[in-house]
């Protein structure tokens, strides 16, 4: 869409008026920290949502195709959480350390799950007890959401964006972020349970089970 002549994205859902105030001014904030992220477009009453609908910048790249570009995405991701320390959760979300102690939140139902993959999603995500947590993308290895030109990195889509153990983000093509073995072995496992638990049963969340080890 058109905003004054602009280039705009709307996007029409679900999620809960708070959903929505806690994702726009995470943006906000973002913006104005030097980030490049969509912008919420506020209505002419200053409204940044209406009855689901939320309309921002759209904003211009192509996605990564180098692991010089993936580390490039690994610096925007730490900038990004460096940004978000003590960030409240997003409502109604829980962290995958919260998944130890509770069996649903959002869109995750460990009730639906067998019971030993469950065993194995809490013993991946135990290993990161004790960790900082801060704003997560939750979906930073996806192509389609990030946009690069040669100055600048912008992650879009933030949909699944929550508080969690930062090292999740950070699970990138090739380990463009850096992390040691023995972290990007911790990490791997965590996203692969999160990734299972969130889109349970589908073919993709049966083959990213799959990849957590068994106890």
């Amino acid at each position: 869409m058109r905003v004054d002549g602009h280039l705009a994205v709307g996007r029409l859902g679900t999620r809960s008026d708070a959903d929505l105030a806690w994702e726009t001014a995470l943006l906000q904030h973002l913006d104005r920290e030097g980030l490049t992220v969509p912008v919420p477009i506020p209505t002419r009453d200053g409204r940044l949502f209406v009855d689901g609908l939320v309309v921002m910048t759209y904003v211009e790249g192509g996605p990564p195709e180098t692991q010089a570009d993936w580390r490039r995405v690994a610096g925007a991701l730490r900038d990004l959480h460096r940004l978000t320390r003590g960030w409240p959760q997003r409502p109604g979300w829980r962290s995958s350390t919260d998944l130890l102690r509770v069996d649903t939140g959002t869109k995750i139902d460990l009730g639906a799950m067998p019971a030993e993959g469950v065993a194995r999603c809490r013993a991946a995500w135990a290993r990161l007890a004790g960790h900082q947590t801060c704003v997560v993308h939750g979906d930073s290895n996806n192509l389609g959401n990030v946009r690069m030109t040669a100055d600048r990195v912008a992650l879009i889509d933030w949909d699944e964006s929550h508080v969690d153990v930062p090292d999740l983000d950070l699970v990138l093509p090739d380990n463009a972020a850096g992390l040691d073995d023995g972290a990007y072995d911790i990490a791997a496992q965590a996203s692969a349970a999160w990734e299972a638990a969130v889109c349970w049963d589908d073919e993709y969340s049966v083959k990213r089970l799959a990849e957590v080890r068994a106890l």
